[in-house]
C-alpha cells in the first residue's frame, strides 16, 4: 500500500474537521493539520478522542505563517488542502483592512510548499466571488461582479478571487497542480453561530422559543449544502479535477429563501417561535453587509468529479438541531 501524506490547513475548523474525518477513511493516508484555532468551533482534545487518537493524525496549533517559518524538517506532502481563513459574515468584521493580506499571503505560502513538494493543491475559495450572478444563479464561467459599495465582505471576496487568479496563472506557467472549489452556504452539525451563520442562529433561537431574527425582507436566496457533502467534494476535486479549473460545490436542490428556512426550522423544531424581521446593521453595526443572492450550477462537479450531494435541507436542519440540543444537555 502506498502511503499518502496530506496537509490540511484549518483542519480543526467546521469544514476542516469533516475533511479530516473523510481523509482518515483512506487507508495509508497520514494527515497533518495546521490550525491557529482562531475560528475553530470544536475542542481539539474531544475531537481527536472521538476519532480514537489515531497515530495517522498529527497537528501544529499555530498560524500558517508560524508553521512556514519553522522550515525543515517537515514532512513532504503529496496533497495540500488549504482551508485556513477567517470566516463568516460577522466573523470577518474585526479583520477589516487586513483580510487581503492574510488570505493572499497564506495562499502564496501554500503554493510555494506545493511546488517544493510537487504536491497537489486544493484551494477552498468562496461563492462570494460571483457578486450575485444572474439573479443569484452562479456557474463557473459567469462573470465575477464587483459591487460598487466597498465593504468588509467585499474585501474577503476579492481576496479569494485574487488567489484564484494567481493559482490558475501559476498552474499555467509552472508544474503546479492546483484546483479550486467554491462552496455554497455550508451548514450542518458543529457549525457555530459566532461567525454569523444563519442556521445555528435560527436553531439556537428556536430552542429558546425566542423570535427567529430574519434580516431585511427574508427574500435572500441561498442553497444550503451539508458540510459532509462539501468535504467529499473537496477530496474529489483534488483527486479527480482538472488542473487549473474551478468547481462549484453546492446543492441546488436546497435552494431556499431565508424566510422559508426560518419557517422550516420552526416546523422541525416544534418551537413556539415566530420570524421577526430586523435590520442586521442595528445589531452588528454599519460594517455589516448581507450577501447577494446565490445558488449554484453544480453540473461540472457532478459530471467531472462524479460528486453527488446526499443531504436535503430538512435533514441538514434535523442533524444540526440534534447536535445543538445535545450540546445543551452536556
Amino acid at each position: 500500500m502506498t502511503e499518502r501524506y496530506v496537509l490540511v490547513t484549518g483542519g480543526f475548523g467546521f469544514v476542516g474537521s469533516y475533511l479530516v474525518e473523510r481523509l482518515l477513511k483512506d487507508d495509508g493516508t497520514r494527515i497533518h493539520v495546521v490550525d491557529s484555532l482562531v475560528s475553530s468551533p470544536i475542542d481539539v482534545g474531544s475531537f481527536t478522542r472521538k476519532l480514537g487518537n489515531p497515530a495517522r493524525l498529527t497537528y501544529d496549533l499555530i498560524p500558517i505563517e508560524a508553521y512556514w517559518q519553522k522550515g525543515e524538517p517537515r514532512p513532504r506532502f503529496d496533497e495540500i488542502y488549504h482551508l485556513a481563513s477567517i470566516v463568516g459574515p460577522v466573523g470577518v468584521l474585526e479583520h477589516a483592512g487586513r483580510i487581503v493580506k492574510q488570505i493572499t499571503e497564506d495562499t502564496y505560502r501554500m503554493v510555494e510548499m506545493a511546488k517544493a513538494d510537487r504536491a497537489r493543491l486544493c484551494d477552498v475559495s468562496t461563492s462570494e466571488v460571483y457578486g450575485g450572478g444572474r439573479d443569484g444563479y452562479c456557474a463557473e464561467g459567469d462573470s465575477k461582479i464587483i459591487p460598487p459599495v466597498v465593504s468588509v465582505r467585499l474585501e474577503y471576496a476579492v481576496a479569494k478571487l485574487a488567489c484564484e487568479v494567481a493559482l490558475i496563472n501559476t498552474a499555467r506557467v509552472s508544474d503546479l497542480y492546483a484546483v479550486i472549489i467554491r462552496p455554497f452556504n455550508i451548514a450542518g452539525p458543529r457549525q457555530s453561530g459566532r461567525g454569523g451563520f444563519v442556521l445555528p442562529r435560527f436553531i439556537d433561537q428556536a430552542l429558546k422559543n425566542a423570535p427567529l431574527t430574519v434580516y431585511g425582507t427574508g427574500k435572500s436566496i441561498r442553497a444550503f449544502t451539508h458540510v459532509a457533502d462539501v468535504a467529499d467534494g473537496i477530496v474529489r476535486a483534488l483527486r479527480k479535477g482538472t488542473r487549473g479549473e474551478v468547481y462549484n460545490i453546492g446543492n441546488p436542490a436546497n435552494k431556499v429563501h431565508i424566510l422559508e428556512l426560518a419557517e422550516r426550522v420552526i416546523r422541525i423544531s416544534g418551537t413556539s417561535s415566530r420570524p421577526e424581521f430586523v435590520d442586521p446593521k442595528s445589531i452588528f453595526g454599519p460594517l455589516f453587509e448581507e450577501a447577494n443572492d446565490k445558488y449554484p450550477d453544480s453540473d461540472r462537479a457532478m459530471r467531472e468529479l462524479e460528486w453527488r450531494p446526499q443531504f436535503d435541507l430538512d435533514e441538514i436542519i434535523r442533524q444540526t438541531l440534534e447536535y445543538i440540543k445535545a450540546g445543551r444537555r452536556d
